[in-house]
């Protein structure tokens, strides 16, 4: 299955998401780990490997559910125990499952669910060789943007032509501390979400730039429901507004600068669309309604004395406006990034080093980093026959709504009937909200097939469960476009139990199917490493960049790419002459008046931005009944929900579960005290808790980080209502961003917390399935 005519590695080096390590290997087994040693400030999940490779939680060998082959319709699906098979059974089961549902129900009743952080690795990317093998079948139904940042990513094309503001590069942190004056971080720029990158980084340098922003100073702003969402050391300012309310203090700031004739008319004249529409909404003209900071105030929960004080202070500064990933997660998130376009422009910022708007710092590692653009390269996927892909947020009204049509950025969707889902790659139950109707949305199709290491939430859910290899048991090349390394990931250990590579199942599937050649083009899975390389290499040498041979680079473990001579900072080019290198917007301008938004006719949407009540939130009605605003960062002890078996994790918890963390007050007038198991609980659902008191959380907010495995209670309460372990998920709205975005709507969510009354029941999350002893 693998072969051995690869080079031998100097050091057997590897990469994940949280960074690149040297592996330690004895007797077959992996004994610990070394951060890569060009790494200044490693973090601390590397650590975990040693742990989770051989963890229990591994899925040994490739099972069916129990109530599957009796044909009970997926009514079982997460209860039920599995039986061993032998590969060759499973294999013929799911290419016999997957030629049925084409030729009976055609290629758009499959969907190709994959999504979220699988090998940092570029071959085996289950994502892309799911889709790939599923290409050489005829195609299937998928899915488009994601849930960090989907709702702008849909819909920022529209306003600025590209996703680069949100996605990178953005402009750097040289260019940040040596021009900005004053920083506005909506939603802070959280140190805990720096240690990931998306397929692998050799570099940590967050404490190097938070020290550049000490030495010039620059100014911070906080401006977030919770404290540290700032590093102390950076001495931010922190503005607790209340959660989903940026966008109403965003046009207090713009009002106020209008009002007062300090908009940059020059640059909004030559640089964007009519700003006419939204000045008169600024102004009130057009709705009766200046969005004057009184008429903030009663929004936020900021003194309108205070928004007046910090319009002040933009004047006559190199300002820098970003927003947290998370901003946009919300009920109409896409209007706090189009708001902060506007004020950008309005300031006429766009365009000069360290200021402007760009979003993402501190939503994930290297955003800001200078411009490596490291050439990333993987397997090509083909193309769709099929031609539908829902937004990844949508995927339970997929499953339980066929037929149905829906709104998303201009076009019309009909969610086809799905019969067959097949995942590889990511953990729904991590990722999605309203887990209670998502248990419901798996139980619909005839077949559920996933690739799975461990067993999480979504493998439980399955009907065929394939176990995989890990990043450690296979070789591979990893790297991120905004870090300096390549990486090479070198195989270190023998797959665990009969697990093998997404690569060689599919491979094995498609032969089945008469594909095989069509999905390998005749290679097995390490001859296409070289083929990878020499594509690297060919980009690299484009730039003028000599990287060594495939030899040499798979020997030594990582090539190293110089870094850019000068900084990068957003709009540069078109600032300069918007005339020369217009944006790719139909203007070719900023869209601060988008007509195309404004002929979609989705409700509320003018064709500029502006404030929609996002219904859940402290000034809702709602509130009187569930008065706590919950908010769903992510965690600081894994990536996620991966790795959430291991003792780090688990060092995060306390009692075994998720920390809720409350103001003192809000406890108070609960009755509730450090330390109590609580109920978090709205109408969607309920979850226990562990509290802990902040004096650093907002009052009326309550924070409860995601990534905590699934663990319904279903013999308390009917389909798993109570969930034990403290995963939000399952109070969260299963509702889009809008029609414009249809991106993931988590932190507009309303909850109560009470204390727990009877016996407190065990945490059962990380206890594997019974399975059958005997091979079906």
């Amino acid at each position: 299955m693998h072969t051995t005519d690869l080079p031998t590695p100097d050091i057997l080096r590897s990469a994940s998401h949280w960074g690149a390590f040297r592996v330690q290997v004895q007797n077959q087994r992996l004994v610990g780990v070394q951060p890569f040693e060009h790494d200044p400030h490693p973090g601390q999940m590397i650590h975990v490997w040693p742990e989770m490779q051989h963890s229990p939680l591994r899925i040994p060998r490739p099972l069916v559910r129990r109530g599957w082959l009796a044909g009970d319709g997926g009514a079982a699906r997460g209860r039920d125990d599995f039986i061993p098979v032998e590969w060759d059974v499973a294999l013929d089961h799911v290419a016999s499952e997957l030629d049925r549902v084409r030729t009976f129900h055609g290629n758009s009743a499959i969907f190709g669910g994959s999504y979220g952080w699988s090998s940092a690795g570029r071959l085996h990317h289950a994502r892309t060789l799911l889709h790939r093998f599923l290409n050489t079948l005829g195609g299937f139904t998928g899915q488009v943007t994601n849930y960090s940042y989907g709702a702008v990513m849909a819909f920022l094309p529209r306003i600025l032509g590209s996703v680069e503001a949100v996605a990178g590069p953005v402009t750097t942190w040289h260019s940040i501390g040596e021009h900005c004056d004053l920083l506005l971080a909506f939603g802070g720029l959280a140190t805990k979400n720096w240690e990931i990158h998306s397929g692998g980084g050799g570099q940590h340098r967050l404490q190097d730039w938070l020290a550049l922003l000490r030495k010039r100073p620059v100014s911070v702003w906080n401006i977030s429901p919770q404290r540290d969402d700032v590093a102390a050391s950076v001495g931010a300012r922190w503005l607790p507004l209340r959660p989903n309310t940026d966008t109403a203090l965003i046009l207090a700031l713009s009002y106020c600068l209008v009002r007062d004739g300090l908009e940059d008319k020059v640059f909004l004249a030559r640089h964007c669309t009519d700003f006419g529409p939204l000045r008169r909404y600024l102004l009130g003209e057009a709705d009766g309604q200046a969005k004057s900071p009184a008429w903030a105030a009663e929004i936020t929960g900021i003194d309108a004395n205070e928004i007046e004080a910090l319009a002040r202070q933009l004047v006559g500064k190199r300002v820098l406006l970003t927003a947290a990933w998370s901003l946009q997660r919300a009920r109409h998130g896409e209007q706090s990034y189009w708001a902060l376009v506007a004020l950008a422009s309005i300031l006429g910022q766009v365009g000069l080093p360290g200021g402007g708007f760009a979003f993402g710092y501190g939503s994930m590692g290297a955003m800001g980093n200078p411009l490596y653009d490291s050439p990333i390269i993987g397997l090509p996927v083909g193309t769709n026959p099929v031609g539908i892909s829902i937004p990844v947020a949508r995927v339970a009204d997929l499953l339980l709504q066929p037929g149905q049509e829906a709104d998303f950025n201009g076009q019309r969707l009909v969610y086809p009937d799905t019969r067959l889902v097949y995942w590889a790659g990511g953990n729904p139950f991590h990722h999605h909200q309203d887990l209670n109707r998502l248990r419901q949305a798996f139980r619909r199709p005839e077949t559920v097939v996933v690739h799975d290491n461990f067993w999480t939430a979504t493998a439980r859910h399955a009907d065929i469960v394939l176990p995989v290899t890990t990043t450690l048991e296979r070789n591979d090349i990893g790297g991120s476009s905004r870090d300096p390394f390549l990486l090479a990931m070198h195989q270190a250990l023998p797959p665990e139990g009969q697990a093998r590579d997404d690569y060689d199942i599919f491979a094995s599937l498609a032969e089945r199917l008469g594909r095989r050649e069509a999905f390998t083009e005749g290679r097995a899975a390490n001859a296409w490493l070289p083929e990878l390389w020499a594509g690297m290499r060919q980009a690299l040498a484009e730039r003028g960049l000599d990287a060594p041979d495939f030899e040499t680079f798979w020997r030594k473990g990582y090539y190293e790419l110089p870094e850019a001579g000068r900084d990068f900072f957003l709009f540069e080019r078109f600032r300069a002459d918007p005339d020369r290198h217009p944006l790719k917007t139909p203007s070719g301008r900023i869209e601060l008046f988008c007509e195309e938004v404004a002929r979609f006719g989705y409700e509320g949407q003018t064709g500029h931005p502006l404030w929609l009540d996002p219904e859940e939130w402290l000034g809702a009605p709602l509130a009187r009944t569930y008065p706590l605003h919950l908010l769903t960062p992510q965690p600081e002890t894994r990536l996620h929900g991966q790795m959430d078996g291991s003792g780090l994790s688990r060092d995060g918890k306390r009692d075994g579960r998720e920390v809720l963390r409350l103001h003192p007050a809000d406890a108070a007038s609960r009755g509730l005290a450090e330390g109590d198991i609580v109920r978090v609980f709205n109408p969607r659902g309920a979850c226990l808790a562990s509290l802990a008191l902040s004096e650093g959380v907002a009052r009326g907010v309550a924070v409860l980080p995601t990534g905590a495995t699934f663990d319904p209670d279903d013999t308390r309460q009917a389909d798993g209502m109570l969930e034990k372990h403290g995963n939000p998920n399952v109070l969260t709205r299963d509702v889009g961003t809008s029609e414009l975005g249809q991106g993931c709507a988590a932190h507009s969510c309303l909850v109560e917390v009470e204390r727990f009354s009877g016996p407190v029941p065990a945490v059962t999350a990380f206890d594997p399935p019974w399975l059958e002893s005997k091979t079906a």
